[in-house]
């Protein structure tokens, strides 16, 4: 028993060091996929391009009205893009340009400390 043990244990030594001399090799991966796939990401690329996106409407009102509240907004969120709309009647002044609801909800919350009457909206493309 004794000696089976012993054997048992130099093997496993044996063998663990022979594995940790090993290198690892080189070569190359060639993936093979459907061409449904190529299709499919295809149609996925023209939807994903006709989807709309989500704006931040912080307020509206008359051209002067419209004005000055750009340039506030300017002034509190410098780096975001913002614009100002017509829409007869009134004008509409509007921040971002957010691809999905998640980023969008993240920046609205943001934007609802300073502007509590905010609202966020899904800007569908034609």
């Amino acid at each position: 028993m004794k000696h089976k043990f012993i054997y048992t244990s130099l093997f496993s030594i044996c063998f663990g060091l022979a594995c940790a001399q090993m290198e690892p090799k080189e070569g190359t991966v060639n993936i093979q996929q459907p061409q449904e796939l190529d299709k499919m990401v295809t149609i996925y690329k023209s939807a994903n391009a006709n989807s709309g996106y989500y704006q931040i409407q912080v307020g509206f009102g008359d051209r002067n009205t419209a004005f000055r509240l750009k340039e506030e907004v300017d002034n509190d969120f410098p780096t975001w893009y913002s614009k100002i709309e017509f829409q007869e009647p009134t004008y509409r002044v509007r921040l971002g340009k957010f691809r999905d609801k998640l980023e969008a909800d993240r920046k609205f919350l943001e934007v609802r400390k300073k502007y509590p009457r905010a609202m966020l909206l899904k800007i569908e493309k034609d």
